[in-house]
């Protein structure tokens, strides 16, 4: 098997025999060896700084863009490569272990991005124009989708929302957490759509430019993955024209399950065990080489350190099998990433496999965080020092858990999924669970429910009294 270089010498960490190569291409393997390359020559001494320092890593971008991997999913008629879903998660994996982990999360909301722009590119001149030049001009994109109501239920913009004025489109979006705010240079928002009546399914996306939002990176100041500058954004009215909503109206809810959930859950479940196994060669460097001078070890030679290693191997391998699956299941629905299925509204293939997703979301985000502690714990003392890196690599792991959906949120889908049906899920809020009424109901007393039914009638009084439509006289 091929041997790992990093600067031009055997790779300190683990090398191939560790990796799933089977699972990529003789393309796809030469463009990882390149990536490690770059991410020991320029991403991770960058890494190093942004992480002190809270820069963004547009550097880091500069040199992916070299490379071709800001449209790694554009079609190769339009300049990029042309790559699947199981290259994305390579090379996010890959920039995260290697290289700098806030950059491979900026990497993968700019596939988000790209991802649901090319969605509904193929009749829009003004997202064709854009994805042909995301190299060129190192165009980075983002998702903006969280709201400041909801956490991490992303899906439902409350404060969000849209409205048409003549030929144009007003744009209203305020977002709590969105990655590389105020220093991408597009965005792709989800409002609620144009003429919303209330339904929070009703959602529509549109294209921003980096002029047209408002971020207050001054105040980014987090545990880890400093570099990503996730901070709110606003879009405050801003006027766009109609060919800036991204697909047909309404085509939101479509363009989340097919597109966001599955490409940002694909690429960052890769990002956590690239952390993962980051830490584990960080330590392997340790362990190999501090010797215990009075009885003769090295810490590699204690088996509870062994042990730890192995488990830890384990358990990280069966999180990049689970993904990679993933991955390659989205290349058979998809003839390896053709967008041009999607020129028919209708297919929605990715979509049918949501509890999927949020499981390996949901298993790489627990293992990093276990894993990383670990591999501190077999580096004792040393590993608290800033200069072995496994520090950071810890504190940027732990965002797995908490970043949307979180596991709490993701663990409680796929349970009350497996339990009680889909419809359970209750996504928009809209499902009346009578069961719950009924037994809350039957605590009250007679004057308790005489009280409750007076405010309902009230209640019911006010809302069709606001349906009704406004008699104006004639006279």
């Amino acid at each position: 098997m091929t041997t790992k270089i990093w600067n031009q010498e055997e790779y300190w960490g683990l090398g191939y025999d560790f990796d799933p190569q089977w699972t990529l291409t003789a393309e796809q393997q030469t463009l990882q060896a390149k990536l490690i390359e770059i991410c020991a020559t320029v991403l991770r001494p960058n890494a190093i700084e942004s992480d002190r320092t809270l820069i963004y890593p547009r550097k880091n971008f500069e040199t992916l863009a070299s490379l071709g991997l800001l449209g790694l999913f554009v079609p190769k008629e339009w300049g990029g490569l042309g790559e699947n879903h199981v290259c994305a998660a390579m090379v996010v994996e890959t920039i995260a272990r290697y290289g700098c982990p806030s950059t491979a999360m900026c990497y993968t909301m700019h596939l988000g991005a790209t991802a649901a722009a090319l969605f509904r590119s193929h009749n829009s001149p003004e997202l064709q124009d854009l994805l042909k030049r995301l190299d060129k001009e190192v165009l980075i994109g983002t998702l903006s989708y969280s709201d400041p109501e909801t956490g991490s239920h992303f899906w439902y913009p409350v404060s969000s929302r849209a409205e048409q004025l003549g030929d144009s489109w007003q744009v209203f979006k305020k977002a709590s957490w969105t990655t590389s705010a105020g220093f991408a240079d597009w965005y792709i928002v989800q409002t609620t759509s144009p003429e919303f009546d209330g339904n929070y399914s009703d959602l529509s996306c549109f294209l921003i430019y980096r002029d047209e939002v408002t971020a207050e990176p001054h105040k980014w100041d987090a545990l880890g993955l400093r570099g990503n500058q996730s901070g709110t954004l606003l879009v405050d009215g801003v006027t766009v024209p109609l060919d800036r909503m991204v697909g047909p109206k309404g085509d939101g809810t479509a363009s989340n399950d097919e597109i966001v959930d599955p490409f940002f859950l694909l690429c960052s479940s890769a990002c956590w065990n690239g952390i993962a196994m980051g830490a584990i060669d960080i330590a392997k460097r340790h362990v190999t080489r501090k010797k215990h001078v009075d009885v003769g070890m090295r810490v590699a030679d204690y088996p509870t350190i062994q042990d730890y290693f192995g488990e830890a191997i384990i358990d990280t391998n069966a999180c990049r099998m689970f993904t990679l699956s993933m991955g390659q299941l989205m290349d058979n629905l998809t003839s390896h990433c053709d967008w041009s299925i999607h020129a028919d509204l209708t297919a929605l293939p990715r979509s049918n496999y949501l509890p999927w997703y949020w499981q390996i979301k949901f298993a790489a985000a627990k293992n990093v965080a276990h894993v990383c502690d670990k591999m501190l714990h077999a580096c004792g003392g040393s590993g608290f020092k800033k200069d072995m890196e496994i520090e950071r690599y810890l504190r940027d792991g732990k965002a797995g858990w908490v970043m949307g959906p979180t596991n709490e949120v993701l663990r409680q889908f796929v349970g009350k999924l497996a339990l009680l049906g889909f419809e359970s899920l209750d996504y928009w809020n809209q499902s009346v669970n009578e069961r719950v009424l009924n037994n809350e109901v039957k605590k009250l007393d007679a004057a308790g429910k005489r009280q409750l039914a007076e405010q309902l009638l009230a209640q019911a009084a006010a809302q069709e009294s606001a349906s009704k439509p406004l008699v104006t006289s004639t006279v």
